[in-house]
């Protein structure tokens, strides 16, 4: 081989080496479709919805964490909240109402934003009296498992919607095991049915696998179904199901300790 057919040869080789070493600033991955067949366009305003609704529900468990934390470290506040019925009913009843407003002014800035955090405090302060319950370390081992259980599901979800994949077939099923769910509570604090042990602990591990499947399924949903204004839907469904999967890995790890 001569000298010039060598020199284009390796030039050739360190062309290919650079385009393939090429760095791809994170703004260009949303050149790449979230769903295939999803236009430029929607996929632009897809990925810009998608960032404000979790910069939003980050926000949210920023304030549930305080709230909570809150209500562990100062001895005056965990008094108040753990003795105080009327606080307590309050507090578990006030979500409830508060999505009315939330609907009415779901339109509405900057006043969605506030009865949103408020809404969220209510929430939180339930958070902060069930983990009273626990000790520090059994709190701090559910948030870390919660933590990298939603992360996991969440890339997992948003590769699988990449690649055509949908997890819609799981809605009625996760529906039907927390509707069952709910009525075993219900029965449980109506007759006094109280099943302690194993079956508290089976009924702590069926909730976090049902909440896990409701973060894949309503990821999803934000990826490629939810209209993109207003998002409060997916911002209460999503915080709600990385709320209720602490909840119950905190269950889950709170009887195997005692």
């Amino acid at each position: 081989m001569d000298r010039q057919g060598f020199l284009s040869k390796e030039a050739g080789s360190s062309s290919k080496y650079e385009e393939h070493a090429t760095y791809r600033d994170p703004e260009s991955l949303e050149e790449v479709p979230l769903v295939p067949g999803m236009s430029k366009t929607e996929n632009m305003l897809r990925w810009g919805f998608i960032k404000k609704v979790y910069g939003i529900i980050s926000a949210q468990l920023v304030l549930t964490a305080i709230v909570a934390a809150t209500i562990l470290a100062v001895p005056p506040v965990r008094g108040f909240v753990t003795t105080s019925l009327w606080f307590q009913i309050t507090c578990a009843v006030l979500p409830l109402v508060g999505l009315i407003p939330l609907y009415i002014y779901s339109r509405k800035h900057p006043q969605n934003l506030i009865i949103l955090a408020l809404w969220t405090a209510s929430l939180s302060v339930g958070v902060g009296t069930a983990c009273t319950v626990y000790k520090p370390a059994v709190v701090l081992e559910a948030l870390a498992l919660t933590a990298a259980i939603v992360l996991g599901l969440t890339a997992y979800t948003f590769h699988a919607a990449s690649k055509g994949y949908s997890f819609q077939r799981l809605g009625p099923i996760l529906f039907a095991a927390l509707t069952a769910m709910v009525l075993w509570s219900i029965i449980q604090v109506a007759f006094g049915a109280y099943v302690g042990g194993p079956g508290e602990t089976v009924f702590a591990l069926l909730g976090a696998i049902v909440f896990s499947g409701y973060i894949v399924f309503d990821t999803e949903n934000l990826i490629s179904r939810h209209a993109f204004c207003p998002p409060l839907l997916t911002l209460i469904t999503l915080h709600q199901d990385i709320v209720n999967l602490f909840l119950y890995l905190l269950r889950l790890l709170g009887n195997n300790r005692n």
